[in-house]
Parts: structure tokens; sequence; C-alpha cells
């Protein structure tokens, strides 16, 4: 199998269609035999759909011929989360109890990409109800994470199978949700780009949700150009979707290639460096030196803000609440037939009082306000995305540590969605055992573009874009 095309980007990939160096047909058809012969072993995907792959790649083949461009992913093939609604397929949300279920219209996210002319490789394993971030799911298995092919190492949750056929190359790029952190951290344990946008800039429409007030699409990529074409893609008001706003202004061509200097990147003291592993740390720290030698102004900073978020997390688990209330029938009379790692957080929010639920609320909501006021003499925030790299299955689900294990996974990311900021995660470094790093930036809400355009100098200066697993032991 030829790598080079396996982990090439997307937008090389739309270059090589668009030179006549491939067609959509052919690499659709690359993609759907690569996933017939590793996925066995990496179980990304639980449901492949070459029918429909081919049949989008056809489509694009004629439009391009006759003068039709509609973009850059435009006879790319891509896979998605089985938490979006594909009409005719079944949406498990990875659990069994909706394993029955047939979508009888497409997401919004899914219309959009068809829209722009991708096609569909399958939809990816993911954990049950997206309720976990270190992604394990016992039904129907653990994405093997590719970066190890002695050891199952967890691929991150809840976008488990979304990263895992990205970072094998069974896929260019896919989609993912993140409520608390289910694009980044799948994306840091794995090697790749995650981009969670400000909440309310993609429509979540045909997605099983998890916490609506949270709940947020993303894409997870090889590179940063890739999240922000998918991005611009899948940004924009749904008026079936509420919480939704108006696209983003496009930046001018080339804005991404431009320069971040005296940009204000700070590194927050409190609340992201507790029990982060040395490397991680370092490899984290070491990005100061980076973002400098672009003349950015680097700094430590202290948000005392954050100390009050940590206050509130021991309070009332206002996403256990939502849970329960959309799977409270499954819960009150299915609960033998949900993975034992999920069901307990859930009826966590049974027996909340509807005041101290409320008051909750209010209290993040002031909360969002003081961080904003906080974070006026910064630009972009910079911490681990997770502590650790990935470790074993066995070790994160002994019953013992997956608890704690979980909670660390999220304890970075959630604070985005609950503070309502924007975030990416992107590759910063290796352990000693090749396992990749995650480095985490973080931006204002609605600073997406500025945010990708940091993130892509960062990319471009640091040098570890292109590095990919070594696939061939799998074979």
């Amino acid at each position: 199998m030829d790598d080079r095309l396996a982990f090439a980007s997307v937008a090389t990939l739309t270059e090589l269609i668009r030179r006549g160096e491939i067609s959509p047909v052919e690499l659709a058809q690359f993609f759907l035999q690569r996933i017939d012969s590793l996925d066995p072993a990496i179980n990304s995907y639980i449901a492949v759909t070459p029918e429909r792959a081919i049949a989008a790649a056809r489509a694009a083949e004629a439009e391009l011929a006759g003068g039709i461009v509609r973009g850059p992913l435009q006879g790319v093939p891509v896979a998605i989360k089985d938490l979006f609604d594909v009409a005719g397929l079944p949406t498990t949300a990875g659990s069994r109890l909706l394993a029955g279920t047939q979508a009888t219209r497409d997401a919004a996210v899914v219309q959009k990409l068809q829209a722009a002319g991708a096609g569909l490789l399958g939809k990816t394993h993911m954990v049950e109800f997206a309720f976990g971030g270190v992604g394990i799911n016992h039904h129907y298995g653990t994405p093997w994470n590719p970066w190890d092919a002695r050891v199952q190492r967890i691929p991150g949750g809840s976008s488990s199978g979304s990263a895992a056929a990205v970072a094998a190359g069974l896929a260019p790029l896919a989609l993912g949700s993140d409520t608390g952190g289910s694009v980044r951290i799948p994306a840091a344990f794995c090697g790749l780009v995650g981009f969670k946008p400000t909440y309310g800039r993609i429509s979540r429409v045909g997605v099983v949700p998890l916490d609506p007030n949270l709940d947020t699409i993303g894409p997870l990529a090889r590179t940063v150009d890739d999240a922000a074409m998918a991005f611009e893609v899948l940004a924009g008001r749904d008026p079936a979707d509420r919480s939704t706003w108006d696209p983003p202004p496009l930046p001018p061509a080339g804005e991404l290639d431009e320069e971040v200097t005296g940009w204000r990147v700070c590194f927050p003291r409190e609340l992201f460096w507790s029990e982060v592993d040395e490397e991680v740390e370092a490899a984290v720290r070491a990005s100061a030196q980076v973002f400098a030698a672009l003349d950015a102004d680097v700094n430590d900073i202290s948000l005392e803000v954050l100390n009050r978020l940590v206050q509130l997390r021991a309070g009332v688990n206002l996403t256990a609440v939502e849970t329960y209330r959309h799977f409270r029938d499954y819960l009150e009379n299915h609960l033998d037939e949900f993975d034992p790692i999920v069901f307990p957080r859930m009826l966590a929010g049974r027996d909340v009082r509807a005041v101290d639920f409320l008051q909750q609320q209010l209290a993040y909501a002031d909360l969002r306000r003081q961080t904003l006021e906080a974070l006026e003499p910064v630009d972009f925030l910079v911490t681990p995305t997770v502590p650790f790299a990935a470790p074993p299955v066995e070790q994160a689900d002994a019953a013992d540590v997956y608890w704690q294990t979980n909670a660390l996974c999220l304890r970075n990311t959630s604070a985005v969605n609950q503070l309502g900021l924007c975030a990416i995660s992107v590759p910063c470094g290796y352990t000693r055992e090749g396992l990749p790093i995650g480095l985490q930036l973080i931006g204002r809400p609605f600073d997406e573009w500025r945010l990708l355009r940091l993130a892509r100098a960062y990319e471009q200066a640091a040098g570890w874009q292109g590095r990919h697993a070594d696939m061939s032991a799998f074979t």
C-alpha cells in the first residue's frame, strides 16, 4: 500500500485530483481496500459504506470533468462518528440499545459534506452515547491506537474510531463530537489535529445528544489546514438548530499563512498542570520557544477564575442531568444493556433537585462572563491537551483506575467547553516510547480563524507535521 497516499493531507489529495494524478473513484477504492486490509486489526469502523463512497466519487469525477468545482473536499472520502444520522443506516451511538434504529434523513453535517462533494467511507466506533474520554467500548470493541502495534493503547474518546481511522490512514479526515474533549482527547492520543469550534458554530441536527448545552461538532485531521477546510464547509446558522450562529467571516486569501507577531500567548499557572507526566509537560513547555521564535508575546499568567471552575466541578454535574433526562427510559428499563463504565455517571443526574440544577447553570453563566474579563489581556492560552500519553487499554480499563483515568483525560479539555471557548489540539512531540503528545491552544469565543492561524504557525515552525504511525506491523 502507498503510505504517501494513505497519510496525505486533504489539501494534497485535492491537488492530486485536480492535476489528474488520481481520480476520485481511484482514491475511494484505495481507502476502501486499505480499510478491508487493516481495519480488522484497528476496529475503527462500525459500518463501511463502499456503495456510497464510490457513488459520491463518480459524481465528483463527473462534475470536475464538466468544470464544476465545489471546493477542497470534492472527491475526497471521509469518515463520520456513529453519532450522526445517515439516511438508511443505523445510528448506534456506540450502544446496543440503538442497534436496531435506522435514520430516515441525513444529519446537517452529512448534508454539508455531501454538498461539498465529499464521499462517505463509513461510520466509526465511539464510546457509548459519547460519554467518556478514554475511548473504551465493551460492546463493540475498543479501537486500537495505531501508534503501538504491540500493546493496545487507548485511542481517546469519545470519538475513538474517527481518530483511529485517520491515524491509521483509513480516512484522510473524520468528524467527531466534543462535549468535554471528545475530539481533542483522541487527537492528542493519536497524533492528529483535533478542532473544537465555539459552541453553536456547527449544526447538531441529526446528532444524538449528550449535553445539548455543550455539544459541539469538530474535525479530526492530519493538518491544521485540513481542519480549517472542514470548518469552512460545516460552519453556519441552521434554522433547525436554534443554538447556531451565522458563519464566521472567512479570512482573506492566505491569512492562515500570515505572521502572529505580537500575539499574547500565555501559559496559565492554574488547573492544567497537576498530575501531568514529565515528558508531556516538557514537550508542551518547549512550545514557548517556538511561539517566541514566531515573535509572539509569550508569558505565564495567573487566572484565578479557574479556581472557581474547580469549585463548580465539585458540585452538580450538569451533563449527568442532561444525559439522564435524554436517556431516562433506557436507564430505568434497560440498565443491564448499558456499558458498565457509562451508566453510573448518567445515573448521577437522576436525583439532582431542579433548584440545584438551575443554580449551577447560573453559576456557570456567571463564570463565563468572568472568564472573558480575565482573558482581556490574553489572546490565547497554551496547555497540555491531556496530562499523559496513551496508556495501555488493560491498565486504563482496570476497575480501580478507570474513573480517575477518565477524569484526567477530560480535565483540561472540558474546561474549554464549560467556559464557552474554542480550542484546538496539535501534536507537539513524542515520548521516549514514540507515543504522540498533544498541545492545546485555547481561544476566545468565535475567534476560530485566528486560533487556526496560530495553530498553523506553530505546526509549520515546530516541524511535527507529516509524522504518522507505522502500519507495517498491522498487515
